[in-house]
């Protein structure tokens, strides 16, 4: 339990120097407009998603996830120095490019690292522990952006972003108290072990019919940045568009725990096709909305959506893959969630400059919802309990 916990903290302090970054991107980008915005999005995330299963395969060989993580998290750290140098689009996608590369390095490690300590019963309450802090973490992030700016005037991004160093680096020293189960970790060398291939028959016929469902969720499942930027150019104020955000992290941090007990008594696959619902609904209700009050509901909604499927796919994923292929798992699965995010990010981009915001939101929440009746009519359902 022990590592859960500070697995979960170092999330936390990630995640807040994230996030009081991520929202005030897309208002940096807005003149740019909405396919510059899905262009870097889905670059930077796909290009990292591949060292995903890399990583996650490459931990499962070397016996040492805790080595991958500490890479991940420091580049991270690294990538701050090109956001707070930054004049244009170009120094923003080197910041993304090098932050999501630390991403794809850490993510499936940490996550089986979190699904070893947390035992074959507790694999909700364990991700939904982890999926909670980090949300909560992203919440203090947006709050701490939003009292600088309230500080120092709408437009000084560059004191948010220097300030966002700060708990990168917490969370980073924070891993280095992480301890592997495994007594022969780091006795393999990343130099003995070869690249890792991709092989898609390592996995359990159910998992690659989740992956095969995620993949196309996540076709739909375009950057948050949209919806910020939606919110901005309905007139939203930019201190104002942080506290939706906010919001949204805020509903989200409370009830992922729940979510994830709930999935381990009850079963995941209701809860997950659930929050697939969820999904389509806000999407299509981002394009009608135009008031406060609408923004408001639907940033909330958006909360539920988030406390109902990140930690509860992870777990769902780590159920049914077996021990020996956990971090091969679990690095497909997010390999497949980021490669989805470039199409789904220049779609929704090419979409909306092209036609407008309401075609790009209808067409992700009318696919998202097809995506959760396939889910639930296509798993088997002894997998997911």
């Amino acid at each position: 339990m022990a590592n859960i916990w500070i697995l979960s903290l170092v999330s936390f302090f990630t995640d807040m120097g994230t996030y009081m970054v991520t929202p005030l991107i897309p208002v940096l980008l807005a003149s740019s407009g909405p396919l510059i915005i899905g262009v870097i999005d889905g670059i930077t995330e796909s290009l990292a998603s591949l060292l995903k299963y890399y990583s996650g395969r490459r931990s499962d060989k070397m016996n040492n996830r805790k080595r991958m993580a500490l890479s991940g998290y420091g580049l991270s750290a690294l990538g701050r120095v090109f956001l707070f140098v930054s004049y244009s689009w170009l120094g923003v996608f080197l910041w993304k490019l090098i932050d999501r590369t630390g991403k794809g390095l850490r993510t499936a490690p940490r996550d089986a690292l979190i699904s070893d300590a947390g035992g074959k019963k507790k694999q909700g309450k364990a991700f939904g522990l982890h999926q909670m802090m980090d949300m909560l973490g992203a919440s203090i992030g947006i709050g701490a952006a939003y009292l600088i700016l309230q500080w120092r005037g709408d437009q000084s991004f560059r004191m948010v972003f220097l300030y966002s160093f700060i708990p990168v680096l917490i969370g980073w020293l924070l891993l280095w108290g992480v301890k592997e189960r495994n007594g022969e970790a780091g006795k393999n060398q990343v130099g003995t072990q070869p690249v890792p291939k991709l092989n898609w028959t390592l996995l359990a016929p159910d998992v690659k019919k989740l992956l095969l469902i995620v993949f196309l969720f996540t076709i739909v499942n375009s950057s948050n940045s949209f919806l910020l930027l939606r919110a901005a150019e309905q007139g939203v104020s930019v201190s104002n568009v942080l506290l939706l955000y906010l919001l949204f992290h805020l509903v989200a941090s409370m009830l992922s725990y729940l979510s994830g007990l709930f999935s381990d008594r009850f079963g995941r696959r209701g809860i997950l096709a659930i929050g697939y619902v969820l999904y389509g609904l806000v999407y299509i209700g981002f394009a009608q909305v135009s008031t406060t009050a609408g923004f408001i509901a639907l940033f909330a909604l958006y909360g539920l959506y988030s406390a109902f499927t990140k930690g509860v796919e992870k777990a769902l994923v780590a159920d049914i893959a077996g021990k020996e292929n956990k971090g091969t798992a679990l690095g497909f699965y997010s390999m497949i969630t980021g490669i989805g995010l470039f199409p789904a990010s220049l779609l929704t981009g090419w979409l909306w400059q092209t036609f407008g915001a309401e075609v790009s939101f209808y067409m992700n929440g009318i696919i998202a919802l097809f995506a959760s009746v396939l889910l639930y009519r296509t798993l088997s359902s002894k997998a997911l309990l």
